[in-house]
């Protein structure tokens, strides 16, 4: 075999092995992130009286290293939308969004459309509670 084949072959166990997560990467996947979405949706139904589905994209997040940010961004959610849903006007506002997609990305963002919002994560970093309020409560 020529070094080009063993470069090629090398590359393609790398690119492999990286599209799965590990066991690690499951456990604080079903350990921490999940339940802090499912804990952000329970907090958004019972301070303001409507649905969220938030859903983790775990084609993006698939290793731990990026996992905390996400988590973190569902428990921002779940203790600042009590704060935040105490009047008719604001319930409005924050219940137009029906479903969220957490996912990483190359820049940290928060976006609105039809009903939908995507949170994107980097890093150790996520949208803030006033990233998302900016785009909610025009």
């Amino acid at each position: 075999m020529n070094c080009a084949a063993i470069a090629a072959s090398l590359m393609v166990v790398s690119i492999s092995a990286s599209a799965f997560a590990g066991k690690d990467d499951r456990d604080y996947m079903t350990g921490e992130v999940l339940p802090a979405a499912k804990s952000a949706e329970a907090k958004w139904k019972k301070s303001c009286g409507c649905t969220l589905a938030i859903t983790i994209d775990q084609t993006t997040l698939k290793s731990k290293a990026d996992m905390p940010s996400a988590r973190n961004f569902c428990n921002t959610l779940a203790e600042e939308i009590p704060k935040y849903c105490v009047d008719d006007a604001s319930k409005k506002a924050v219940c137009q969004m029906k479903t969220l997609t957490i996912k990483k990305a190359d820049d940290v963002a928060f976006t609105f459309n039809g009903g939908n919002g995507v949170a994107t994560v980097y890093g150790i970093t996520a949208p803030s509670w006033d990233m998302v309020i900016h785009v909610l409560d025009k």
